[in-house]
């Protein structure tokens, strides 16, 4: 089952971070959010993040403009 995308494009550090934490606070275990930002500190704040708070980060993927970041909640 393919995760629910959660767009924030646009948004700076360290938004990007703090609204996916609050999404995944919301979501079941296992559940998968799509993330896509254009922040360039998202490609080292997001893995970092998925670290801290124990979650498997699935994919990362350049976007044109951004990232794209497959997380599974822990």
């Amino acid at each position: 089952m393919p995760g629910e995308i959660y767009d924030l494009r646009g948004l700076k550090c360290p938004l990007p971070v703090l609204k996916a934490r609050k999404k995944l606070l919301r979501m079941t275990s296992g559940s998968e959010l799509i993330v896509d930002t254009t922040d360039p500190l998202a490609g080292i704040d997001i893995p970092h993040f998925c670290r801290e708070d124990g979650h498997i980060l699935l994919s990362t993927e350049r976007t044109e403009g951004g990232h794209r970041f497959i997380i599974r909640k822990a």
